[in-house]
This record gives C-alpha cells, sequence and structure tokens, in this order.
C-alpha cells in the first residue's frame, strides 16, 4: 500500500474487534512514531501504551464517556514532554511535533489492517491522573488501536479548489 491510498482510504474506527493487536504490529507503528520528524530533531514526545482494561475505561471516562475507547485492546497515549518550547513561527512545538509523529502512526496502522481513531475530546487532567503523567508533560492525543469491527463510512471531503490558494491567500465564497 503507498501513502496516498491510507491517507484516502483510512477513516475513524469506533468498534473493535476483541482481538489482541500483535507486539511485532504495535511496536512498528511506535517505531514509526519514533522516526517522526519533529522541530530540531527535539523528539520530545512519550507514547503511553494502555493494555489493562480497567485503566482503558477510566480513559474512556475521561474522554467525555467515549466507551468505545475502553473496548479497544489498545489505546495510546501521546504526550508531550517539553511544553515549554516555541517555534520561531510561535507554535508551540510539542503540538506540533507530536501530531505529526501521531499521524505517521495512524497511517501505519491503518497499514497493517488495524483500525484508530484521534482523540482529542478529554479532560487532561483527569488522562494525566489516570496515568501519573508529570504536570509539565502536555498529554496532546489519545488513540484506541485494534482491528475495526465494522468498517466506517468514507467521510466526504472537501474539493481542492476550495482549500488551496496559490501565490497568496484569497478567500473564496462558497
Amino acid at each position: 500500500m503507498d501513502v496516498f491510498t491510507a491517507i484516502s482510504q483510512r477513516s475513524s474506527v469506533r468498534a473493535y474487534k476483541a482481538s489482541d493487536v500483535e507486539e511485532d504490529k504495535l511496536k512498528k507503528i511506535l517505531e514509526t512514531g519514533r522516526l517522526s520528524p519533529s522541530a530540531s530533531n527535539r523528539q520530545e514526545w512519550k507514547f503511553i501504551v494502555v493494555r489493562d482494561k480497567e485503566t482503558k475505561k477510566k480513559l474512556a471516562n475521561a474522554a467525555f464517556g467515549q466507551t468505545f475507547i475502553g473496548e479497544a485492546p489498545v489505546v495510546i497515549v501521546a504526550c508531550g514532554t517539553e511544553s515549554k518550547a516555541i517555534m520561531a513561527c510561535g507554535q508551540p512545538a510539542y503540538t506540533v511535533d507530536v501530531s505529526i509523529a501521531c499521524a505517521f502512526m495512524i497511517l501505519q496502522a491503518y497499514e497493517l489492517g488495524l483500525g484508530t481513531c484521534w482523540i482529542g475530546a478529554f479532560k487532561e487532567d483527569e488522562v494525566k491522573k489516570i496515568l501519573k503523567i508529570p504536570e509539565d508533560v502536555r498529554v496532546v492525543a489519545m488513540t484506541p488501536l485494534g482491528y475495526p469491527d465494522q468498517l466506517p463510512s468514507q467521510k466526504s471531503r472537501k474539493d481542492l479548489d476550495q482549500i488551496v490558494c496559490y501565490e497568496k491567500y484569497e478567500r473564496k465564497r462558497t
């Protein structure tokens, strides 16, 4: 599978089979995160792999009751370990770096036949308490990981001419 196919075909999975995720597949996904680009190659991230059923349920509750999170065999919690670094463009480096790594891991998971769902709706303070994450570390995202129990429907996407400008920013009326 090529990258474009993975990007165009993957979608968020919210129902998972009870089947375990093979260790070699999980390691490949995590290795993809490790190899992802980061600002100044600092790699200021930590990925917490959660398999414990009770802990996953607590994470689901911290994610506003999204129960499917607790039903996945694995949940990966992605953290930025240096939250004060600001890139020259003014963006916090940890949000960009960890997001890139998560996106790469999600695509790798899809290529391996696994489903994921980017979770950004959660109470960070609760997630930190559940996983004993230090105060200065930021939780950027979580994703359940497992074999899809049903194929999600493909979402419609905007046309290129709605989202692309050339040479300068232009507001297009739709």
